[in-house]
């Protein structure tokens, strides 16, 4: 059994990355259904948070259906993210988790996110700063190193793990590298396999398929798997892996069907949390994923994309595959 503090998680538990405009709670309530075990919000500006910016702290809304939850902050001041732990602390999460991975430039360049592993020092002193001022259990996802000549994570592990975290999320790619190249996974096999570090390790990058999941699990001895981009659109993913790992046997791609209730649901889900026009807008970017690969579907995507009347949108969705009556409504 697979636990980050009191939390079980399972034996080898599948984790929903935290996603910038993605892991919402719509589209996490649909992957907590399809077996994701444990689930991140997107991450929040801790700087947005002591500002009470909307934007932010809308991201804190959690339900009880999403449980277990981890709430992800970043920043650079270390004022700034002891001040944005007693806030998350307030929304009631399982865990909090620091993100230490963003590869974006406006991040980056605040020294947060993956900007900070230039300075192991200082993320050392800030993860200990804000494990001393929560009571939740805290969590680190973080990336391999800054560029290829400085891959410390073996190191940074043992150190965070020294101050207190209890468990690492870490990308398999520098930050240079962003989201190109094949993710490396020995640096993060050799970090679950350093008799030093007693908590759970979680890999993440390029799990794309439940045998890729359980390749993962046999060669590094991960104590989990964490999905980001291969659950776009296909909220299925985790259900997949796991029957794979129990039976050996695929199960079939979900049909068009599933897919128009699949986005349908999504769709309603985002209007209800978000608002009807904010809510259809940002559905648009989902559509190619939640339809990829059908054949002849690029008249409908196109309706999908552009048309802004929520009635309009449930009607083309249900000509795709009838839907449940409750989606609709």
């Amino acid at each position: 059994m697979v636990k980050i503090a009191d939390i079980e998680l399972g034996d080898f538990p599948l984790l929903l990355a935290p996603m910038e405009d993605v892991s919402d709670p719509p589209f996490r309530a649909l992957c907590k259904r399809h077996g994701a075990d444990m689930m991140y919000t997107e991450f929040i500006s801790s700087e947005g948070l002591i500002r009470d910016a909307h934007k932010s702290t809308q991201k804190l809304d959690i339900y009880d259906e999403e449980r277990p939850i981890g709430i992800q902050i970043f920043g650079g001041d270390e004022d700034a993210m002891r001040q944005s732990a007693e806030i998350v602390e307030r929304s009631k999460p399982e865990l909090l988790d620091i993100n230490y991975g963003c590869p974006v430039k406006k991040v980056v360049c605040k020294d947060a996110g993956a900007g900070i592993l230039k300075n192991i020092p200082k993320m050392v002193k800030l993860t200990k700063a804000i494990v001393e001022s929560t009571n939740l259990p805290v969590t680190v996802k973080t990336r391999l190193g800054w560029d290829q000549s400085s891959k410390k994570i073996v190191e940074v592990a043992e150190r965070l793990q020294d101050v207190g975290i209890k468990a690492i999320s870490i990308h398999g790619r520098t930050r240079v590298q962003m989201y190109k190249g094949e993710a490396d996974w020995s640096l993060i096999g050799e970090v679950k396999n350093n008799p030093r570090i007693n908590i759970p390790v979680f890999g993440n990058g390029d799990v794309d398929s439940p045998q890729k999941a359980l390749e993962m699990k046999n060669r590094f001895g991960v104590d989990g798997v964490m999905i980001g981009r291969a659950a776009i659109g296909n909220p299925w993913v985790f259900n997949q892996i796991k029957h794979y790992m129990k039976t050996g046997t695929v199960l079939p791609t979900p049909d068009i069907k599933e897919r128009a209730e699949a986005a349908a649901e999504h769709l309603k889900r985002s209007v209800e949390w978000k608002g009807e026009r904010v809510g259809i807008m940002e559905m648009r970017r989902h559509y190619s994923n939640y339809f990829k690969g059908i054949p002849h579907f690029k008249e409908t995507r196109m309706k999908l994309v552009t048309e802004d009347d929520y009635t309009a949108l449930m009607q083309v969705l249900s000509e795709i595959g009838p839907l449940h009556e409750e989606i609709t409504l």
